[in-house]
């Protein structure tokens, strides 16, 4: 990586701002899921046993600034304070300080009051208005706060706001730890892999994975389409899809695809067959009665909403013998244990997979989660955005921004 990384910054004795991702799944004061906590720690540990005086900035669910009762109820929502008793477990050498407050002579006290080895916590930076536009005034007063910066939420860097690019504007910057894992995976299996490469792309729409397909085949040698997508590809192809999720604008963009791996001697992987029911389940998780058909055999009044086995079992081969693997979305509605087995026969093929596999955050990391086979990956990013938009081939503005070694 050629951006340089905290270990190429002198941060003893400094204020080092650290903008991290404690954006954490939480009912009420109950935090579900402390991954994200528990990945900014290796960053947060060398800075500690480094003398740093380390400030750490994050964002915490969605504040509406349109309509102040929904602001009052979202900033109540989305406070950070659960998250400062949350780090302060894993952190039991250091003194943990949270401020209520983005800005201000309460802020301005507790940094000057922060002393070597210890933490503050700000409050939620989108408490400010001006963090999601990237508002010029507010970067400049957070980065008055420290002497360096230190970028670390692999899940925010795809956004150019205040706290992640902003502050770099203004002070001397480097990637944490994760960011530098994050960037090493998804870039050395991008641009570099060990072949056979092979891309599995699932998820509902083929409009919000456009890019990725384009790109993504520009560089595997199997790209595995499933998940609601699959639908338009059947389309295009001439297929009876009932009443399966379908895009209508795109199924030229899909023949064109389809015709472009032609061209260039790739593989582009279809569902052979496909589990239908009725209708979609409503709860996601309620039980359906299900029957497998092949995909030239969709009744009209029917939707797929899983791959079928035999089609679990092709991905499954092409996957077991790869060498390099990228997942992005699930083959069906996982949610429901019936419409599972898809996503989680592609998700136990991964874990049996000897190669270095990937999985590119959002609902595939999710789904490889509570699947249990999260341990049995090579990675699993913390950043379903981030990594759409890496594997669109895009820049990232938060790691963009940071400075070369």
């Amino acid at each position: 990586m050629s951006k340089k990384i905290v270990t190429d910054l002198n941060v003893e004795g400094k204020k080092v701002i650290v903008r991290v991702d404690f954006n954490v799944p939480h009912k009420g004061d109950l935090i579900t899921d402390d991954n994200r906590i528990v990945a900014a720690l290796p960053t947060i540990n060398y800075l500690l046993d480094h003398k740093a005086k380390v400030i750490l900035l994050s964002h915490l669910g969605k504040v509406d600034h349109k309509d102040p009762e929904k602001t009052a109820a979202d900033k109540a929502k989305n406070n950070m304070a659960i998250v400062a008793v949350k780090l302060q477990e894993y952190l039991p050498n250091a003194k943990v300080t949270f401020v209520d407050a983005t800005r201000g002579e309460v802020l301005e006290n507790a940094v000057a009051e922060l002393e070597e080895g210890n933490v503050l916590l700000m409050q939620n930076t989108r408490y400010e208005k001006g963090e999601s536009k990237n508002d010029p005034e507010l970067g400049k007063y957070w980065a008055s706060l420290g002497d360096l910066y230190v970028s670390d939420a692999f899940g925010s860097v795809h956004r150019a706001h205040a706290s992640t690019v902003g502050i770099p504007t203004h002070l001397p910057s480097a990637a944490g730890f994760l960011i530098e894992k994050e960037l090493k995976f998804l870039g050395d299996a991008v641009e570099n892999p060990v072949r056979p490469f092979v891309g599995i792309l699932g998820g509902a729409k083929v409009a919000d994975k456009l890019k990725v397909i384009d790109n993504l085949l520009e560089k595997c040698d199997t790209l595995i389409i499933g998940g609601g997508m699959a639908y338009t590809f059947l389309k295009a192809q001439g297929k009876e899809v009932g009443e399966s999720l379908v895009d209508n604008e795109k199924l030229d963009y899909c023949k064109s695809m389809m015709e472009k791996a032609e061209k260039m001697g790739k593989q582009l992987l279809l569902p052979v067959d496909t589990v239908v029911c009725d209708s979609f389940p409503n709860p996601i998780d309620a039980e359906v009665a299900t029957e497998v058909v092949s995909v030239d055999d969709i009744p009209a009044d029917k939707q797929g909403l899983d791959i079928g086995p035999k089609t679990a079992e092709l991905f499954a081969e092409v996957v077991k013998a790869a060498k390099t693997v990228v997942w992005n979305g699930p083959m069906g509605v996982f949610e429901n244990p019936t419409l599972a087995a898809g996503t989680n026969a592609v998700a136990k093929a991964l874990a049996e997979c000897d190669g270095t596999t990937i999985i590119g955050g959002g609902d595939s990391a999710a789904a490889i989660k509570q699947l249990g086979f999260a341990d049995k990956v090579s990675h699993v990013s913390t950043g379903g955005g981030a990594s759409l938009e890496f594997l669109e081939g895009n820049g990232l503005p938060g790691v963009d921004i940071i400075e070369e070694k």
